[in-house]
């Protein structure tokens, strides 16, 4: 049964805001903070709920901006389902900590304070306030620190022990060295011990273990809400016991907790571990309470899901036991009431509190504040006869009539720049706004341009905010991925564990012993520990960690080198000798590439600019950077041969695109381009991405497979050997010798990897003296040694796409509970789900299950010993949307881009 979302009116002491458009809440909580608007006395501390994540993270950006000196605390939801397997991610649970820990001090004298959550938050329970009292440690340089003591406390709070620490949450000790990476930290810490004295604190790379800047102290949080103490564990087996009666000697959470190990989704627990639980209202104190406005529809559509996962894991511990597949074990769920709010303690909190909803509206009720703010017109939805910018001019003559400021909300800083050069080009005065404050600079005819995340505008007392979509149109563009440099991402392969084989370059093969700090003439090195044969010893600067390399090979029967010793000479002169003769014949291949002319093709001014602006994302640094090396590329008069490396879905198909476009549209001799992939399917998805990009331009672009008929084969052909088709996608068909081109200025292969001998063979032989890119996600060892090596040319897309999530992988016993809401989850969202499975003989028992734990899905099935033609139907009828979930085996790994499919 659906809980009725309850109305304002309803609930005591409860408000609406009325006429406050998307965008405008956080300027309105600015406002009350600041006492220039009120509900009854001034609020000094505000708790916002929000409806979802991403409102939660665009409104603590924009209140940064409408009320800067304000104390925001924002305190995140869990990113697992109720009564799930998994933990959350230990990014949230740092910030969910960070937040506890901050809500623990009241706020400073004459401060105000808002804490930011979202319903999911607000509706889960916390461990109480004095649990987690004495959960922060504070480290600080020149003070004592009890080694023995911060390891206690380190395994008390969830960080696990390695030989390294890698990763958040990690620590390793070697004797008076702690190296750790705090919860929600991307670098970690390196302290050195000198006694009980902090003698020094750095920061340090997990990646190359190497120190960096000097830190004066820390502040360590726990990995979880969950604590394993001696208490705590008691606690839980005895509580354990009470509700779900005598432990069964198969339930892996029972055994785990009972000997203080972690164990993967322990904190769906959390209410067996304490006395009693609390909820953010607790921790908060505020006077106000305020909520977007479909925040009261979205608590009850979470309540009704907390229910339904509740009640799904009763059931399946009923009828798993006569489930084949179902070797998950025991889950025992905690009674909902337990661990969540329910409807009638959701109203009793807000009842606390004056509570206040936004609404959009103009409402006329006896509870409505009118606040009386209005959205902004779209300009780029367009009138006829009159551009966006001519809609601007007018629209900000008219604001400035009313002595009103007119600003324009960009998402990035390279947004802004970009806006700031269209608007000046056309005419318009424009300045930067860095704070709410600054807008009275903002005078007459002039645009301010501040950088917030506003998907829309809206008009407010002092100005009217537009935001970059209402002015230019609808455009994917979030903030910027964190960039991963190629640098860094080619330094993993250094990464050496302790015990592995490595080859020093001058002393040859010896055995990495881990990374220690020595002290010469006063000063502190770290150093890669090296055994070599006789126990000899080395120990390298890490700043000359280049001279290192991974052995590589097996390790079995290797005899380490002697240091100073020959053999390692003798074997290194043998081997220069054949790479010398290797080399001859690659750099003679290098020669002739290299003196042979290449067309030169200009990129084509005004049309490429309209073709580019088709691209409905963001470009990422890196993706920008591979487009701009292969333009220059086809500009040298050299043929190109590029690699462009990233992992599916970085954008490597937008770099060939506008290659594409580069040679097909820059030649006055009409000049051909061929893409080659391995797989009709893949081949089929290029195909639909040219012909709908190049829609419009006076381009032929047709497809060369077997899933085109023989008639339109023979067509294709022969108008490819006539000029008329400049664009041929398809698959190993074009390296046949039935396809003549007439002029063939650009070669794109996709996924070479997946090729055969002969067909590369083929491959060779179309190269010569034309332009080649090549994409990858994986690489033939060969071809990225010749990448890496010089021999061809490298771009790497290493960033991913903004607003790409980080995929979150977990591994567990067969889960009928886990594996229903997954497909459900995916479903609602009108997603697809891939189910891979091992062996073919498990497919039919495997497709029995999911069709009655979800039997309204329509599943598909492909393995390799169906035939290619229905094999290719299949797949490309999962590609069209016609199933739900592709049963398969790993077949279905081929650089695919299936939008839809995320599970």
């Amino acid at each position: 049964m659906t809980i009725p979302a309850p109305q304002a009116s309803e609930l005591k002491g409860s408000w609406t805001f009325a006429g406050v458009p998307s965008g405008a809440e956080a300027l309105v909580l600015a406002e009350l903070l600041a006492g220039k608007r009120k509900l009854g006395d001034t609020a000094q501390t505000i708790l916002h709920i929000a409806t979802h994540d991403r409102a939660l993270e665009s409104m603590a950006t924009t209140l940064a901006f409408f009320a800067p000196g304000v104390e925001i605390i924002t305190f995140p939801a869990w990113d697992c389902m109720p009564y799930d397997r998994a933990s959350p991610n230990t990014g949230i649970m740092a910030a969910r900590m960070r937040a506890i820990a901050a809500l623990s001090n009241p706020p400073k004298p004459g401060q105000s304070r808002i804490i930011l959550t979202t319903v999911n938050a607000a509706l889960q329970k916390l461990p109480p306030h004095s649990s987690l009292h004495k959960t922060v440690f504070d480290i600080k340089k020149g003070k004592k620190l009890n080694r023995d003591a911060l390891v206690e406390y380190l395994t008390s709070q969830g960080y696990r022990r390695s030989g390294k620490a890698m990763e958040p949450g990690e620590f390793a000790v070697r004797g008076g060295i702690i190296d750790l990476i705090p919860s929600g930290s991307s670098e970690g810490i390196r302290i050195d011990l000198f006694g009980e004295d902090i003698e020094s604190l750095r920061s340090f790379d997990p990646l190359t273990q190497i120190t960096d800047t000097p830190v004066e102290g820390m502040m360590l949080y726990p990995m979880s809400e969950v604590l394993l103490s001696e208490k705590t564990v008691e606690r839980f087996r005895e509580r354990y016991r009470d509700l779900f009666g005598a432990v069964h000697k198969d339930d892996p959470l029972y055994e785990a907790i009972s000997s203080r190990a972690a164990y993967p989704g322990m904190e769906h627990w959390l209410p067996l571990f304490y006395e009693t639980t609390e909820t953010l209202f607790d921790y908060c104190n505020a006077q106000l309470v305020t909520m977007d406005t479909e925040a009261p529809t979205a608590v009850a559509e979470r309540l009704e899901t907390i229910r339904d996962y509740y009640e799904a894991r009763v059931t399946a511990n009923k009828t798993n036991k006569k489930n084949s597949f179902a070797a998950a074990g025991i889950y025992n769920p905690v009674p909902t009431d337990r661990f969540f709010l329910n409807d009638t303690s959701w109203h009793s909190y807000l009842n606390h509190a004056q509570s206040a909803i936004f609404s959009p509206f103009n409402e006329a009720q006896g509870n409505a504040i009118p606040v009386g703010y209005r959205p902004s017109m779209r300009f780029a939805q367009g009138q006829p006869d009159r551009t966006p910018f001519q809609q601007l001019l007018e629209t900000s003559e008219a604001t400035a009539a009313k002595s009103k400021s007119t600003l324009i909300a960009c998402y990035t800083e390279g947004s802004r720049e970009r806006l700031q050069t269209l608007l000046m080009e056309r005419g318009f005065h424009v300045v930067k706004v860095a704070a709410w404050q600054n807008i009275k600079d903002v005078k007459g005819k002039t645009i301010g341009l501040i950088v917030l995340p506003l998907e829309t505008g809206f008009e407010a007392d002092k100005a009217l905010i537009l935001s970059e979509q209402d002015l230019l149109g609808e455009r994917i563009a979030r903030a910027k991925a964190k960039k991963k440099k190629s640098d860094v991402f080619l330094a993993e392969s250094a990464n050496f564990g302790e015990g592995e084989l490595v080859v020093h370059k001058e002393h040859g093969i010896g055995r990495f012993e881990g990374l220690v700090t020595l002290t010469v003439n006063g000063a502190s090195h770290d150093c890669l520990k090296l055994i070599y044969d006789g126990d000899d010893k080395l120990f390298l600067p890490v700043e000359n960690i280049e001279m290192v390399s991974a052995f590589g090979l097996d390790e079995e029967n290797i005899k380490l080198d002697k240091l100073g010793g020959a053999s390692w000479q003798a074997r290194k002169a043998k081997l220069k000798q054949r790479i010398k003769i290797a080399a001859e014949a690659l750099l003679k291949t290098a020669a002739l590439r290299a003196t042979r002319r290449g067309e030169v093709f200009d990129v084509p001014t005004g049309a490429y600019e309209d073709f580019c602006a088709r691209f409905p994302y963001m470009e990422t640094d890196d993706q920008a950077r591979a487009i701009e090396e292969v333009l220059e590329d086809l500009h040298s008069g050299k043929p190109m041969d590029r690699l462009i490396c990233g992992d599916v879905g970085f954008g490597k198909t937008e770099v060939a695109l506008r290659a594409a476009f580069t040679a097909a549209m820059s030649a006055e001799k009409k000049t051909q381009v061929a893409v080659i992939a391995p797989t009709t399917l893949l081949a089929r998805q290029h195909y639909r991405n040219f012909k709908d990009r190049f829609a419009g331009f006076p381009v032929e672009v047709r497809q060369l497979s077997r899933m085109v008929t023989a008639k339109d084969q023979k067509d294709t052909r022969e108008k490819i050997a006539e000029g008329k088709v400049e664009i041929v996608v398809g698959t190993h068909a074009l390296l046949s010798k039935q396809v003549e081109f007439k002029h063939l200025g650009l070669l794109i292969v996709d996924e070479e990897q997946h090729f055969g001998v002969g067909q590369k063979e083929k491959l060779k032989e179309l190269k010569s003296g034309v332009h080649v890119l090549t994409l990858s996600a994986t690489p033939i060892p060969r071809t990225l040694q010749m990448a890496l090596t010089g021999v061809r040319d490298l771009s790497l897309i290493t960033t991913p796409p903004v607003d790409r999530l980080a995929i979150r992988s977990f591994v567990m016993p067969f889960d009928p509970v886990v594996v229903k809401e997954a497909i459900h989850r995916e479903m609602h969202r009108s997603g697809k789900c891939f189910l891979v499975t091992p062996r073919i003989k498990d497919i039919g028992d495997l497709k029995v299950q999911i069709l009655d734990l979800v039997p309204e899905a329509r599943i598909a099935v492909a393995h390799g010993q169906m035939p290619a033609a229905d094999l290719d139907r299949i797949m490309n009828e999962f590609y069209d949307g016609k199933y739900d979930i592709l049963l398969s085996t790993a077949i279905i790994e081929s650089g695919l881009d299936i939008p839809t499919a995320n599970t």
